[in-house]
């Protein structure tokens, strides 16, 4: 067998995602999208198929406003670490993996903010949240005229690897993004330029879908 992706990535290469991945981090701290800790981040490194790929992603139970040596590491398609380390990947790592494996995206952002979680219960009982010609949509290359989309929407377990076969069943290659029922969304995109686009879009659909509702009084 051929040796793992993970062993031919260079180190260079690692800390050119390991600070990308910190600008990231930076920024969407500051937007106080981490609270309490949450949310997730990873960037995918080196050689990719879906059964052998290796991905950086945020360490467990760091403060996300805070840089330091320690905030990253490398995990392999089981969520494994691919060096020793002392470090823990986040506990939704399994939940990248299977999005990497079922899309081969480049980057992949987890956020909690209120709207995504509120709108991820006021349609949990469809599954998805409807959006119906918002310009935003254009975002995911969706040119439609008057465009919808639905947005899926998977159930939260305390228990993550029960959730992976919902994001498995569920996830829409149309639409980069899922959320989990009052959890928060993760969205994706070819690179960290395109998975921030794709987020900052999503964000504002859910904003807006919201508002729409109590507008509507429904």
């Amino acid at each position: 067998m051929s040796e793992h992706p993970s062993k031919s990535i260079l180190l260079e290469e690692k800390q050119r995602v390991y600070r990308e991945l910190d600008r990231v981090k930076t920024d969407f701290a500051q937007r106080g999208w981490f609270p309490g800790t949450s949310g997730n981040l990873s960037m995918r490194v080196g050689e990719f198929t879906p059964e052998r790929f290796a991905f950086a992603v945020t360490a467990s139970g760091k403060d996300k406003a805070a840089s330091t040596p320690d905030d990253f590491l490398l995990v392999d398609e089981k969520g494994a670490p691919c060096e020793p380390t002392a470090l823990k990947p986040s506990a939704e790592t399994l939940i990248h993996c299977e999005i990497y494996r079922q899309t081969g995206c480049g980057a992949i952002f987890h956020i909690h903010s209120v709207y995504n979680s509120l709108v991820s219960e006021l349609f949990w009982d469809r599954r998805s949240v409807p959006v119906e010609g918002v310009e935003l949509i254009k975002a995911f290359n969706i040119w439609d005229e008057e465009a919808v989309i639905d947005v899926p929407i998977v159930s939260n377990f305390a228990n993550i690897p029960l959730i992976v076969p919902e994001v498995r069943d569920r996830l829409d290659k149309r639409i980069p993004g899922i959320l989990l029922r009052k959890h928060g969304i993760y969205a994706w995109g070819r690179d960290a330029f395109e998975a921030r686009k794709h987020l900052e879009a999503f964000e504002f659909l859910f904003e807006y879908v919201y508002k729409l509702k109590l507008i509507q009084g429904r």
